[in-house]
């Protein structure tokens, strides 16, 4: 977990067998009512899938020992809590104009006295990027900012405990993370991304010719993250 201290992010590959994850990409290929076959029906930049059960190949997931073990290194053991589900799904399609989603952000990580969810310093989870499909440097993947975590804790302890709307500091963790180099989430279908909840990323145009298939869920920790926190998510801040 050298790797996740240092970065913000580590890649953990082939949490479940390829063809699990090819089995849960067929099911959301039918879920979205579109075919790997007929790319004429490829209109739209992102098409939204969802996986709310963890039924069938989704269960293996989120189930998998690879990433329970993952999770204990990162979080701590006892430190998150196991997820139901994948949750929304974004696949993003080549060959079309691009969204415009693609700015430099963290996740939303705090849900405020109002029930609505922010960002802040004490954040309750982190980022799980699940690969679906094959991802390579041509295929939208996630772009991240290397040791950004650290820029942004700064950034976020001068804040107290404020909860930010993610709007608001989107352009605030662009801003003094811009120096970092950029990394990029390619991989295999069943490799994960563990994310740190202070780590920048974000989107990227498709320039290739497959669609991208990636889960980006949350994983609730089961106390919000202190600056103290011995485990690696509490070290990655540190240096």
């Amino acid at each position: 977990m050298e790797r996740f201290v240092a970065d913000g992010f580590v890649k953990v590959e082939s949490v479940v067998p390829r063809e699990v994850a090819d089995k849960a990409r067929a099911g959301l290929w039918r879920q979205i009512g579109l075919s790997p076959d007929d790319p004429a029906g490829w209109t739209q930049p992102v098409v939204w899938a969802a996986d709310l059960t963890g039924a069938g190949p989704f269960g293996e997931i989120v189930r998998s020992p690879r990433l329970g073990a993952a999770l204990d290194l990162v979080a701590g053991r006892g430190g998150w809590l196991p997820m139901g589900s994948l949750g929304n799904i974004p696949v993003r399609f080549p060959k079309v104009p691009p969204a415009d989603d693609r700015g430099w952000h963290i996740d939303s990580n705090t849900q405020g006295a109002d029930g609505t969810w922010g960002v802040s310093g004490r954040p309750s989870t982190m980022l799980l990027l699940v690969l679906l499909s094959e991802v390579g440097a041509e295929d939208a993947p996630t772009r991240i900012r290397v040791g950004s975590q650290r820029d942004v804790a700064a950034l976020l302890a001068e804040r107290g405990g404020e909860v930010l709307d993610p709007f608001v500091a989107g352009p605030m963790v662009d801003r003094v993370s811009v120096e970092r180099p950029v990394a990029h989430a390619v991989g295999r279908p069943g490799d994960v991304f563990l994310v740190h909840p202070f780590t920048v990323h974000a989107a990227d145009e498709h320039l290739g010719s497959r669609p991208r298939f990636m889960s980006q869920a949350p994983v609730m920790l089961v106390r919000p993250w202190a600056p103290d926190d011995e485990t690696a998510l509490g070290r990655a801040v540190r240096g």
